[in-house]
């Protein structure tokens, strides 16, 4: 079964000043954000879109390290 969500993260900027964006396919929105705080510590925002039904492919929600999201789904 496909994940419930992608989430496009921008983890830092590229020397020409440009977002170095990266992508996860996620079901549980609280422990993608403590991945996020392991993995990538210095992450700034992510956007969800939907993975599957008849929304699939539309932002759905975007979240900060200020404001994380509240619960594992959206």
């Amino acid at each position: 079964m496909p994940k419930k969500y992608k989430a496009i993260v921008k983890v830092k900027n590229n020397p020409d000043g440009t977002a170095y964006c990266v992508k996860y396919r996620v079901d549980n929105l609280i422990k993608f954000t403590q991945f996020l705080d392991k993995k990538w510590a210095g992450w700034k925002w992510f956007n969800i879109y939907s993975n599957i039904g008849m929304s699939k492919g539309g932002q759905i929600a975007n979240f900060t390290k200020n404001k994380r999201p509240e619960s594992r789904f959206v």
